[in-house]
């Protein structure tokens, strides 16, 4: 296949839906070899900021002169984003190159009996192939959904990391915040170190699992911390604070929005971890990785003609609190107008209700997903709030209402609500910069 033509393949596997489970992952994976096991490998999950985590962590591995893997989901403009080595995202003609190899192994599958493996299965396959046949030495890998039945949990991990749990995809992970828990600690493997920030009864499973299978819990707020100390557009600096430190340690982080300050954290604990097994994991790389790390569409701010816009993927309550905090961080004092749209499997009310404030301007489009609610669903939701809000026909249009309102008012440009709305947006802006 070319790219075109794998486009065209992953497009039909979308037929087989979401299918929880890992026979069909390990199945795929003996027959091309168990690629996965021939480098070490990062473990993440979490309801929010596993993905910058995720590339803070590769940043930090680069800096060390470590030729590191990194896989991520979903993507904002193309799937060629969700793997890359060395920093750089795989060519379409490899892409298309490995995703032949999975078809062929998928397809012997089915014709033994197996059922067929899903869109992300075969993604995760191809990307664990790809990290094989560049010999990384670390891949840093993101779950897609959950962790205990989740496709990644094929792996065997140096180091686990769970960066938070919240309401998030409960129809899948067991309906409650203690099911969504169970899942995010069903990627603790026996005696492999656990760092993780979650809090109250999701922490208390964690811990519990991990005693079970003897792994160290490295917890926050309780073995370390980190506050954000200041902000600027350019990112910010973070106190880091642990039970080896006499005194808070700064690091300067080249990502914006406070919420970062607690994933750093988590990166700056385990690349001390990770020191202990491999000495290239220094001081001078962790602070080189930590500024130099890029995130799009995670608090980006883009200084725009007509003002600043952030773009965020926050796509669920927490999410948006922690967007709405590091709004009032970063832009105390100015008018907000947002652009936004959000998939109908959200909580669409808690949302918002953690997002808005009087006095707030709401424009409303459809992402680009089959599973989007319509804008006037959301746009219903935010005037009933009291937001000035609008519904609009497509992205195009959507936009240039948005622009169009914070214009008229000086108001900072906010996009959020889904990657599925904020990947397409960002292109439209930043479009021949």
């Amino acid at each position: 296949m070319n790219y075109a033509e794998s486009l065209i393949y992953l497009d039909e596997l979308n037929t087989f839906g979401i299918r929880l489970g890992l026979a069909r992952m390990e199945e795929l994976c003996a027959r091309l070899g168990n690629p996965e096991r021939s480098y070490q490998t990062v473990h993440i999950a979490g309801t929010n900021g596993k993905g910058s985590v995720t590339q803070m962590l590769d940043a930090v591995c680069r800096a060390a002169g470590i030729r590191s893997g990194r896989y991520l989901s979903p993507h904002l403009i193309s799937y060629t984003e969700r793997m890359s080595v060395g920093g750089h995202d795989i060519s379409e003609e490899a892409f298309a190159a490995l995703l032949t190899r999975v078809r062929t192994a998928a397809d012997a599958m089915v014709t033994a009996g197996h059922e067929h493996p899903t869109q992300f299965e075969a993604l995760t396959a191809l990307a664990f192939l790809y990290f094989a046949e560049e010999q990384v030495d670390v891949a840093v890998i993101e779950t897609g959904l959950g962790g205990l039945l989740d496709s990644t949990n094929v792996i065997e991990p140096m180091l686990t990391i769970i960066t938070n749990v919240a309401m998030d995809h409960a129809d899948r992970c067991g309906g409650t915040l203690v099911g969504i828990a169970e899942h995010k600690a069903g990627i603790i493997k026996e005696g492999v170190p656990v760092i993780t920030a979650a809090t109250g009864e999701p922490l208390a499973i964690i811990e519990q699992r991990a005693e079970e299978l003897g792994a160290d819990v490295f917890v926050w707020g309780e073995d370390f911390s980190a506050e954000m100390q200041r902000c600027s557009a350019g990112g910010q600096q973070v106190a880091f604070h642990s039970l080896v430190c006499r005194e808070s340690e700064p690091y300067p982080l080249a990502l914006a929005g406070g919420y970062q300050a607690e994933n750093a954290a988590l990166v700056i604990m385990a690349a001390k971890l990770l020191e202990r097994e491999d000495t290239r994991f220094t001081e001078a790389a962790l602070r080189a990785g930590l500024r130099s790390v890029r995130h799009p569409a995670r608090f980006e701010i883009l200084a725009h003609t007509d003002g600043n816009i952030v773009i965020d993927g926050a796509h669920n309550p927490a999410g948006m609190q922690a967007l709405r905090a590091g709004l009032d961080c970063y832009f105390p004092d100015a008018p907000r107008v947002f652009l936004l749209g959000i998939l109908k499997d959200k909580d669409i009310d808690a949302m918002l209700a953690a997002l808005l404030r009087p006095g707030d301007q709401v424009v409303t489009v459809r992402p680009n997903s089959e599973r989007a609610a319509g804008a006037d669903v959301v746009a219903a939701v935010a005037a009933g709030m009291g937001a000035d809000t609008v519904a609009c026909a497509d992205r195009q249009a959507g936009l240039a209402e948005a622009q169009r309102r914070a214009r008229a008012c000086g108001a900072v440009l906010v996009v959020a609500g889904s990657l599925y709305l904020v990947g397409g947006i960002r292109a439209l802006l930043t479009a021949g910069r």
